[in-house]
């Protein structure tokens, strides 16, 4: 949809949601992708690749360092380096995106030069300090006084050598950011887990299959280290899958409605962590009881909104990083439930609980006021209580334009599904 208004209302269909849907590439795999092309000498094409706000930043930054990246077509870009970063002549703005500015932060260590890494004010929230912290281990000059964005980094031109320990706690992201930069040190670097937490395991996996595929010799020595060898990358040709984030959104439509979207791809042929979604979503609406999210960040959202007409309450524990993405989303999502009915939504500690009521829809039948839903710049905010329309009179969505940030076409997806979709004062 072209030109979104301020505030979209989903007019509940009252008919299974029927069809096939290509849900859009892969942003974790897309921006792993760029950024290892633009580390590797030679031309690399990417093709089935995500287009959107966080992909479109990251290509922005790196053309500011000397990379050349073009888009051929709506799903590919071409990149061709010589394999390395040239320092920008200013800071890198990398909005809100929070692959961009976790794995720019590393990998422009090996600028020759000072580069700053810096977001927009809900990014500058974002913690880095344990990223920092890690470079400065290594010899790299980088601070942030605020243990946030931005981030100056003075490089030398290469990565070091040596061990790095990370505290992960927070981010698998810091893993990956210092797994991809590694191979341009100057002697091996082993990366290893300061703890035994790390957020979301299951992406950096997928750095892990993302830098094989462009050359890197890393390997995994147990459940908390890594050894990476200095070879540098080479350019290489690579198909991205689709978004397992995204297609949770359409898992979860079918399931509301009784329907069946075609993805085009079984659920388990996704490599990305939050595909595990789908065998949770197939139980609906017996959802167990207690969902560990710690390893589907991204689809709690959505599982906590399919949770609001389940049979029974759901508890979703394991979920404390969710505080420090795009937003605070135990809270946020808690606040949106709360809007919805009060009580439906519950902060415990860091557990999220949802009462749950399989009656909901009934209930809220005769209701003619507008529940209008928060999304606090936040895209899976929007995309999961938009699930909630499906069932539900009035949901409206503010600043529907945010699903931006990993899916363009989400609202045209769902009219395509024919949802019906009302501008909102």
């Amino acid at each position: 949809m072209t030109g979104l208004p301020p505030a979209l209302t989903i007019v509940p269909p009252n008919h299974p949601l029927v069809g096939r849907v290509s849900p859009p590439g892969s942003k974790s795999i897309t921006n792993r992708a760029l950024l290892l092309a633009a580390l590797a000498n030679g031309t690399s094409r990417l093709s089935g690749a995500l287009k959107s706000k966080d992909t479109v930043l990251m290509a922005a930054a790196l053309r500011q360092m000397g990379v050349t990246v073009e888009e051929p077509d709506e799903t590919s870009f071409v990149v061709t380096s010589t394999g390395r970063l040239q320092q920008p002549d200013g800071p890198l703005f990398l909005g809100n995106a929070g692959t961009a500015t976790r794995f720019l932060t590393a990998a422009v260590a090996t600028v020759d030069g000072e580069v700053i890494v810096d977001g927009d004010d809900e990014m500058r929230l974002r913690p880095i300090g344990p990223l920092v912290t890690a470079l400065q281990s290594l010899g790299i000059d980088a601070a942030s006084p605020t243990g946030c964005p931005p981030v100056t980094v003075r490089g030398k031109g290469s990565f070091g050598e040596g061990r790095v320990e990370i505290d992960a706690g927070l981010s698998s992201q810091y893993v990956s950011a210092l797994l991809m930069a590694a191979p341009l040190g100057d002697g091996p670097i082993a990366v290893a887990l300061s703890g035994s937490d790390i957020g979301a395991r299951g992406y950096v996996d997928l750095t892990l299959a993302a830098m094989r595929s462009f050359g890197a010799d890393v390997e995994q020595i147990d459940a908390g280290s890594w050894l990476v060898q200095p070879t540098g990358y080479v350019a290489a040709d690579l198909l991205v899958e689709p978004d397992a984030s995204a297609a949770t959104y359409l898992w979860g439509a079918a399931a509301l409605t009784g329907g069946k979207i075609d993805l085009g791809v079984a659920a388990d042929a996704f490599t990305q962590p939050d595909a595990a979604a789908q065998s949770i979503i197939a139980q609906f609406p017996n959802m167990p009881a207690v969902i560990d999210g710690s390893q589907m960040q991204d689809a709690v959202p959505t599982l906590a909104v399919l949770a609001a007409f389940n049979n029974h309450p759901v508890r979703f524990v394991g979920i404390a990083n969710l505080r420090v993405k795009e937003t605070d989303r135990i809270r946020a999502v808690a606040n949106e439930l709360n809007r919805i009915l009060p009580g439906l939504g519950t902060e415990e500690g860091d557990d999220l609980l949802v009462a749950s009521d399989p009656n909901l829809g009934r209930q809220l039948a005769g209701k003619n006021a507008l529940t209008r839903i928060h999304t606090y710049h936040d895209h899976r905010i929007a995309m999961s209580f938009a699930l909630a329309g499906l069932r539900l009179p009035g949901i409206t969505i503010l600043d529907p334009a945010c699903t931006g940030k990993t899916y363009p076409e989400y609202w045209d997806m769902l009219a395509g599904l024919g949802v019906k979709l009302e501008p909102a004062a």
